[in-house]
């Protein structure tokens, strides 16, 4: 029956027949989770939309969305697609003047958020005369009471004068939900912006749900999966798997309490389903490594004894592949005492299917959580795309590729190694930017990823090798590819960023921000003191240890002929983390190399002259928006640099 619906409302409307008892949604409130069905859920969004309509709220009008992950919000997303509008969902971490940007940009004419830090931030960037937005609605009501509720009103008395209006406005809003056809546009995101100014990504009923349908298929997903919501709703992966998936194949979304309650809301729920990009995976390896050296010393060796077992056994057993008798009795005592109560603790017991996509996962990261037994595969997507690009099939996971191409999906390598796609998910077109679509996007719909890659010859496999703008040479000639050497420096617990420069010089060099949790807990262990992340990144004895952790990336490196040039000759460890709010990093975490190179310059210049430190000053933005300097001096540090596959015969000696 999915073959009929041609708009989220349209699955709505065929899940609170289909699956009308089944839970669609959870919520953990004051500690208790709190549920409903898809017939409760059917009826919040009508109410939502029959208030908007008693608002004003007009066809092809759009809307912005804005705060942390609630059933509410979701459903206010379905809620303007029903009243025939358009939801843009924002980043609810964004500046004032990146969400000012966006309104003006799109136009919007209403906001729905979530509490008073969303009510402000949305005032203040709509202060200059000439917004379209007229009305805001909000979710949580604490500390608004004193605001003028002129052009502001509360969710639940939204949703009580659309019940209200129900028989003057019900017919009008069936006609508005059942005018949506496949091409009318579903939900419009913007990108992450890791270039320059985000853009409004076009995505029409046809996009979203011909991708879900491949991808639910893909997997075998059912009704019956429970996935966790908690990523950023203005970024397309939560679109898909949120709201896309889960009303394509019927299944439940629990939202946890806050994002300081994330883990233990993620152990409570067990989710069959799963992604997260590869960051929150670094993060919880992270913990993991810092509690195991807090442990005793028989539960530290257990732990290592039965982890080097699971790293070389763990990815075969998970796949099917032939592994001996006695290696599979001591996998499962492994399971019964380091496996299985670390899965429970990660919550990632009843996992039948994980994914991280975003940026490229270090390839020990991955496989060390295959090796826990967990279905852990990569994706490659982009927003464009309605996320999925390629997948990987089960028993084909490997931690060098990104898979084959998802079904409906064709792949083309250009001359200069550039890796285009065309498949239904395919963008309808950068708003209101007709000159970027068509850079984007050629006349035979095959779209421009910016990434580099090739198809490896046998298994048909995708290897995204860098961006193809990042991807470059060596003044020597050899090629440099600077994710691949800063995946591997962030497998380490102790490092979290790395920045690699090198293109058209004749080596490589790094900028570093240390994991303060990591390094905190290692710093307290060896009654090390220090007041500030500032003066913890430079004691002598953490920049010795980062020396060690790039010599091990250096010596790995050397391994690979053709990245070899890539190792890391001279590093410095940052003064400060890098920051989205400083402009380092995009909303979705990703680096802006260009932005970082400029803005460190002079570190830069100091790496590649030789010097032994270098004094510095950055501008750092505050939480709550004023601006401010940090002075440091930092020192450089020479790293140890091996001959081509010589690293580890000469490391043995």
């Amino acid at each position: 029956m999915t073959e009929t619906a041609v708009s989220i409302p349209a699955l709505l409307a065929r899940n609170a027949r289909d699956l009308g008892e089944s839970p669609a949604y959870r919520e953990k409130e004051f500690g208790i989770w709190q549920s409903w069905t898809w017939g409760e859920v059917s009826e919040e969004i009508e109410a939502l939309a029959l208030g908007l309509m008693d608002l004003g709220l007009a066809r092809g009008e759009l809307v912005v969305i804005s705060g942390r992950n609630r059933p509410a919000l979701y459903w206010a997303m379905v809620a303007v697609q029903s009243a025939g509008a358009v939801p843009v969902p924002i980043y609810q971490d964004a500046a004032v003047d990146e969400i000012a940007y966006q309104l003006e940009h799109c136009g919007a004419v209403m906001a729905i958020v979530g509490d008073q830090e969303q009510v402000d931030k949305l005032q203040e960037a709509t202060s200059a005369e000439g917004s379209a937005l007229r009305h805001m609605v909000y979710l949580d009501g604490r500390g608004l009471r004193k605001y003028d509720h002129e052009k502001l009103t509360s969710y639940a008395d939204v949703q009580k004068a659309g019940r209200d209006a129900r028989k003057r406005l019900g017919n009008e809003l069936q006609s508005r939900t059942d005018a949506l056809g496949y091409d009318d546009t579903c939900v419009m995101l913007y990108t992450s912006g890791t270039t320059g100014r985000p853009k409004g990504v076009v995505l029409s009923n046809r996009n979203i749900i011909e991708t879900a349908k491949a991808s639910v298929q893909f997997d075998n997903l059912t009704h019956r999966e429970d996935t966790l919501a908690y990523l950023p709703m203005a970024w397309v992966g939560d679109f898909i798997f949120s709201i896309a998936q889960a009303y394509v194949a019927g299944f439940c979304v629990n939202c946890p309490e806050s994002p300081d309650t994330m883990a233990v809301d993620l152990r409570e729920i067990g989710p069959t389903y799963y992604f997260a990009p590869p960051r929150v995976f670094e993060t919880q390896l992270t913990t993991v490594m810092i509690r195991m050296e807090d442990a005793t010393r028989i539960k530290k060796a257990l732990f290592d004894y039965f982890m080097a077992h699971a790293k070389r056994v763990g990815p075969d057993i998970l796949d099917g592949r032939e592994v001996g008798g006695w290696d599979r009795l001591k996998y499962r005592l492994g399971e019964l005492m380091v496996y299985g109560p670390l899965k429970n603790t990660l919550g990632f017991s009843r996992i039948r299917v994980g994914y991280t996509a975003g940026e490229a996962i270090g390839p020990e990261i991955f496989e060390f959580y295959r090796g826990l037994g967990i279905n852990l595969k990569q994706l490659y997507g982009q927003t464009e795309a309605s996320v999925f690009i390629t997948q990987q099939p089960d028993n084909e996971v490997r931690s060098d590729t990104v898979g084959v191409a998802s079904p409906g999906v064709e792949i083309r390598i250009d001359e200069n190694g550039e890796v285009f796609y065309r498949s239904p998910g395919v963008f309808v077109e950068y708003y209101k930017n007709p000159e970027s679509t068509a850079e984007t996007k050629d006349a035979d719909g095959w779209v421009a990823t910016g990434d580099a890659g090739f198809f490896e010859e046998g298994s048909g496999h995708l290897r995204i090798i860098d961006r193809a703008k990042d991807v470059g040479k060596l003044a020597t000639g050899q090629m440099f590819a600077p994710k691949y050497v800063e995946n591997k420096l962030k497998f380490f617990p102790n490092i979290l960023e790395a920045v690699v420069f090198g293109a058209g010089r004749d080596q490589c060099v790094a900028f570093l921000n240390i994991d303060l949790n990591a390094v905190g807990n290692w710093a307290e262990r060896n009654n090390i003191g220090y007041g500030s992340y500032q003066e913890l990144s430079q004691h002598p004895k953490v920049l010795e240890m980062m020396r060690g952790h790039v010599a091990e990336v250096n010596a790995s490196v050397a391994e690979d002929e053709m990245l070899s040039g890539c190792q890391v000759h001279r590093f410095v460890v940052l003064h400060k983390q890098l920051d989205a709010d400083d402009g380092e990093l995009t909303r979705t975490q990703k680096v802006r190399r260009k932005v970082i190179g400029e803005k460190f310059e002079d570190i830069l210049d100091a790496l590649y002259g030789g010097k032994g430190e270098i004094y510095t000053e950055t501008e750092v933005t505050y939480e709550d928006g004023r601006k401010g300097k940090i002075k440091a001096t930092l020192n450089i540090q020479d790293a140890e640099v091996f001959p081509v596959g010589g690293a580890m015969q000469e490391a043995a000696e």
